[in-house]
């Protein structure tokens, strides 16, 4: 009876080695740079944006953060520094919500951030799960407490990451290895910090970005069978209070922060989407705009920007690759804008460019190919 007693002993104790082992490995490589810079092996980064940002608002020095979802996700750091004269930290996640990234907003100005850049669509504001019960973002990681830095010395996943990275600062290996990240199944495969969730710098954007692809989504997302989910998750009640709550708290709680807030220059074929298909949705987002663009011009911290009526832009359809999200070419306009406050909104006019978007909306008529 001993020996089978003794073998679960010893199979105990070596998984408890093997466990402290693996978080000793991932406190010293220290991947996601929770901890400190990266020293012993070179620094990697992660498109997972919402695990990253939190090593990065640890690790990176910066006085501006640049948030939004994937209208904004594929700006790069050194572009935004050289078009507002900033040292930013790019902090953009796909299919984020207000509460996420109010709450990672927070953690960057409690670490220096004196200037926030935010891009701000309606969609944003739908209903969602609280922060602290939310299942695709880390508080605890970010805040971290106990919880959330031991799920991430003992988990697996950096464990194997912290391995790989400690192979690739080996010298023979480093190139090799280096080559082979972005196809091997590890998250920490880019080398720097300018190419998370970028384009490649050799990007054909034509091919990516074009009138065809504008049309084929206007298409798919007006046909019967999909025209349901334009509105999926609208609601004007809702919709205000997380507006209220997690943005307007998030800037009255810091008056001494500058948020440079801007509508992005969605294609018109999204606003026309909704016209003929949702125009029930196309009321609460307009209805929406309208309190936020009021409620913002109020605020001194605050400066809004709105994009969605520059005809130039959201009526050329090849600047899209599908209704809403625009070319690295509009990016590029996008930061001239911010820099020069072209579009600023006036607060005595904070509904001016909404209404001029809304004139243009009821009399475009769809392009055939």
């Amino acid at each position: 009876m001993r020996a089978p007693f003794t073998h679960v002993r010893r199979l105990l104790l070596a998984s408890i080695v093997c466990a402290l082992a693996a978080a000793a490995l991932t406190f010293v490589v220290d991947p996601l740079q929770l901890f400190r810079p990266s020293r012993l092996a070179a620094a990697f980064y992660s498109d997972d944006t919402r695990v990253q940002n939190a090593g990065l608002i640890r690790s990176q020095s910066f006085d501006t953060a640049f948030m939004g979802t994937s209208l904004a996700i594929h700006f790069r750091q050194s572009e935004i520094n050289r078009a507002l004269g900033v040292h930013s930290l790019k902090l953009a996640m796909t299919g984020s919500n207000s509460r996420q990234q109010a709450f990672v907003l927070e953690q960057a100005i409690d670490r220096g951030a004196r200037r926030v850049i935010w891009e701000m669509d309606d969609f944003i504001f739908v209903d969602a799960a609280e922060i602290e019960t939310d299942p695709y973002l880390s508080v605890d990681l970010y805040r971290g407490t106990a919880k959330g830095i031991a799920s991430y010395l003992f988990g697996a996943a950096m464990a194997k990451e912290s391995l790989f990275a400690l192979l690739r600062s080996i010298p023979p290996l480093r190139e090799p290895l280096t080559r082979a990240a972005p196809f091997l199944p590890v998250k920490f495969a880019l080398p720097d910090v300018d190419d998370i969730y970028a384009l490649p710098r050799d990007f054909d954007v034509a091919r990516g970005y074009n009138a065809e692809k504008t049309r084929a989504a206007f298409a798919y997302i007006t046909d019967p069978v999909r025209s349901r989910f334009l509105g999926e998750g609208y609601g004007f009640d809702p919709m205000v209070r997380h507006f209220e709550q997690d943005t307007v708290g998030l800037i009255t709680r810091h008056p001494d922060v500058t948020f440079d807030i801007y509508f992005p220059p969605y294609s018109i074929l999204q606003f026309v989407a909704m016209r003929d298909a949702s125009p029930e949705t196309l009321k609460i987002v307009t209805d929406l705009t309208a309190v936020i663009a009021r409620r913002l011009t109020q605020l001194p911290n605050v400066r809004l920007h709105d994009f969605r009526a520059i005809k130039a832009v959201t009526h050329d359809l090849n600047n899209y690759g599908d209704v809403i999200h625009h070319s690295p070419v509009v990016d590029a306009m996008v930061l001239r804008w911010l820099a020069s406050g072209e579009y600023r909104v006036d607060p005595k006019q904070p509904t001016a460019s909404l209404n001029e978007l809304k004139a243009q909306v009821e009399v475009y008529r769809v392009p055939q190919p």
